[in-house]
């Protein structure tokens, strides 16, 4: 699988995000998961379609809205 723009623009590797999702069940429809993966600041916000028997990753990259108080934690 060819490697996207934003995984790419953010050194995201694709063997990661798939990993974390082969973890994780998914019911059909669009999903948006934040998953914390080492070497990321942030966490990686991953958005997912699941259509019958198929699971495409639409976008992933680091999640860098927070609340102002979470920064202070």
């Amino acid at each position: 699988m060819p490697q996207k723009r934003r995984a790419k623009l953010y050194k995201i590797p694709q063997d990661v995000i798939i990993e974390k999702l082969k973890t994780l069940g998914f019911l059909e429809g669009k999903h948006e998961v934040l998953q914390d993966i080492e070497g990321f600041e942030y966490p990686i916000k991953i958005v997912v379609v699941v259509e019958k028997d198929s699971l495409t990753i639409v976008t992933n990259y680091p999640y860098k809205k927070v609340l102002k108080n979470e920064r202070l934690l």
